[in-house]
């Protein structure tokens, strides 16, 4: 069977509109800042240097002070969206069809933004929630080996003993990730008087910052594995991106979902979205997990 396509990409004015939005919605694009990314790829470079800067007296002698360049790898993956609407679309006006994009745009955005959750914290792809082998272990769940068991009756303990692992390796913590059940576990502790611990996580609240510390609460963190938290140095040693170039496309014959529907014999047409997205996890000793117990069998 012969699909034919129509294709376009979206103008710089919904993909900036779809960025914005993403960037409300997704945990990691709260907590780091994204780059482009180009379609083949780039690598970023860090240093280790293992020793502190030296006094050097006059006509004193130089030593040497140690580096090592670990480079990562970021190479874009394609995901993709698509919905069908009325055959409407393809006789509608100039403006009619702007508010179709825009509502499909608007759709579009929040699975993307969740999308980039589940397959970077998670590595699984987002629709069969099942591990991705085109992911593979570039994930949080994946290459973060520092973890705390999740104690309900201790939850702020938990996340200081998660923050201690990364500042004992002298690393920073610039941001946290939270599952809804770890912010209601920390909402319902109370002092000796009654007062709560955290006003501010109270009724399902999510405030941006817990105790100075950048946060977001998402159920993307726990979406796909054993998460309830995830600390460390988002600013510095997570890095994402998406290629700027998101092309659209108005499939107006066929059945390009595999739904069994033909679109003509429905009087639809196929809108798809695909985007390059790409991530990487700079040290994974900068980043540690509250996660839930394993329940022995």
């Amino acid at each position: 069977m012969t699909v034919l396509s129509k294709a376009s990409l979206f103008d710089p004015e919904l993909v900036t509109d779809l960025v914005n939005k993403v960037k409300g919605k997704s945990s990691l694009a709260i907590l780091t800042q994204q780059t482009p990314v180009p379609f083949n790829g780039s690598k970023e470079f860090t240093f280790s240097m293992d020793q502190d800067i030296d006094i050097v007296a006059e006509n004193g002698k130089k030593t040497h002070g140690g580096i090592a360049i670990a480079p990562v790898t970021i190479v874009p993956i394609k995901v993709e969206y698509g919905a069908r609407v009325s055959e409407e679309f393809m006789f509608a006006s100039d403006e009619r069809k702007i508010e179709i994009l825009k509502a499909f745009n608007e759709g579009y955005a929040l699975k993307l933004a969740r999308g980039i959750d589940l397959m970077a914290f998670h590595g699984i792809n987002p629709r069969t929630k099942t591990a991705s082998t085109i992911i593979g272990d570039n994930s949080f769940d994946g290459k973060v080996t520092q973890m705390v068991d999740f104690d309900k009756t201790n939850p702020d303990a938990n996340i200081e003993a998660a923050v201690g692992m990364i500042q004992g390796s002298e690393g920073t913590v610039t941001g946290m990730a939270m599952d809804p059940v770890m912010s209601a576990a920390l909402a319902a502790m109370r002092t000796r008087d009654d007062a709560r611990v955290f006003p501010e996580l109270a009724w399902g609240a999510n405030p941006g910052s817990i105790n100075g510390l950048t946060a977001d609460i998402n159920n993307t963190v726990s979406g796909g594995g054993d998460d309830l938290v995830i600390v460390g140095d988002f600013a510095n040693m997570f890095k994402w991106g998406y290629a700027k170039e998101i092309p659209l496309e108005v499939i107006p014959y066929g059945d390009p979902d595999n739904s069994g529907e033909d679109l003509k014999g429905h009087n639809q047409v196929y809108l798809r979205s695909e985007t390059f997205i790409g991530w990487g996890i700079m040290d994974s000793t900068q980043f540690s997990r509250v996660i839930k117990p394993k329940v022995e069998a």
